[in-house]
């Protein structure tokens, strides 16, 4: 796999282009906007002129629109796909990002007493036996909180569950890999010493599309009362 370049200059239209059209789905999808079908088409032909821009001006590359692709995918739909989730029910987010930061915080005690053995290459701190470990923790956390809680029912909170734990540690992993690729230890310098604000967001970025796509299938509306 070709490493990526963190210092690479991306054009100025390239960038507000990406910015732009994230945004775009950010709102689209959140209902924030109304646009007619003619718009959204026009809105999906951006993809396709940010490949021409890169590809066809004599300072840019193919790898260039296909990092601006990956960086919409990666953040921009995840993050919509929360916001959606919200619609639905404000105890679903809550919840995954709860179960996300119970498996973290398990995942790093037990393997912190007992892992010894090397969960994978990318991240050598990681073992399995705290991976493993952090997982059933938070699958137990998940069937405990399903059974007395009045917002949906223990096999709904377990799938959540292994939404978080599975894709949560996938998401890591993949955070880490990027980090890797781009010979860098923090991903941003806006929160130094925690590896930067992506470090923070890693795992939800990847746990929430199945999150999403479980809740919208299987997961009826409801709403939460805090007041």
């Amino acid at each position: 796999m070709s490493k990526i370049n963190p210092n690479e200059q991306y054009s100025i239209l390239l960038q507000a282009i990406v910015q732009l059209f994230g945004a775009a789905i950010l709102l689209l999808m959140a209902n924030m906007i109304d646009i007619q079908k003619s718009a959204f088409a026009a809105l999906l032909f951006i993809p396709v002129l940010i490949l021409l821009i890169e590809g066809l001006t004599e300072k840019g590359s193919i790898n260039k629109a296909f990092h601006s692709f990956g960086s919409i995918l990666y953040i921009s739909l995840p993050i919509a796909m929360l916001m959606l989730m919200r619609e639905k029910s404000l105890v679903l987010p809550l919840g995954l990002i709860l179960l996300i930061w119970i498996n973290d915080t398990m995942a790093y005690i037990v393997g912190s007493f007992i892992g010894k053995t090397p969960f994978s290459k990318i991240s050598p701190k990681k073992t399995w036996e705290g991976t493993v470990g952090g997982a059933i923790l938070t699958i137990i956390a998940a069937a405990i909180w399903g059974f007395y809680s009045p917002y949906y029912n223990m096999q709904d909170w377990i799938v959540l569950s292994l939404c978080a734990s599975v894709a949560g540690t996938l998401g890591d992993l993949l955070e880490s890999k990027l980090k890797r690729l781009a010979e860098v230890k923090d991903s941003g310098s806006f929160m130094p010493g925690h590896g930067g604000a992506l470090d923070r967001f890693d795992s939800l970025l990847v746990a929430t599309p199945f999150a999403f796509c479980y809740s919208y299938l299987f997961m009826d509306p409801l709403s939460i009362h805090i007041f």
